[in-house]
């Protein structure tokens, strides 16, 4: 069983790496200047609902848990940064390798989502 887990964990550790490459954790202060400098997509992971009762402004909303969020992230422009969030974190984490695999080679992820951006007093739009 020891040596199953380690197989395991020394297979998943060149994953692990790659994507860290990738994925650049932020907080809402770091994410709003992003968004000020114009310099990333705003990806809202949260379901269609949750979007419409508030939301990032200019923010593009592809729910991850739909069948069809792939098909969403064809028309998203890859050559720019992606900054994804969702409400807490758990689904924009669940999103991240799909981003990769969908060929984002920049991701920013608001670790703390739209809880932690409304808390730190960012701007909401309807």
């Amino acid at each position: 069983m020891k040596r199953l887990s380690f197989l395991i964990a020394l297979c998943t550790l060149p994953v692990l790496a790659f994507a860290a490459d990738k994925v650049k954790d932020v907080d809402a202060e770091k994410a709003a200047k992003l968004i000020a400098d114009g310099k990333v997509t705003v990806l809202d992971v949260r379901s269609e609902d949750e979007f419409k009762e508030g939301h990032i402004k200019g923010a593009t909303n592809a729910d991850v848990l739909e069948n069809d969020f792939a098909k969403k992230l064809e028309s998203i422009d890859k050559t720019k940064p992606v900054l994804v969030h969702c409400q807490a974190g758990g689904r924009s984490t669940r999103s991240l390798p799909k981003l990769e695999q969908a060929g984002f080679t920049e991701i920013y992820h608001l670790k703390s989502g739209m809880a932690g951006w409304i808390e730190a007093g960012k701007p909401v739009e309807k």
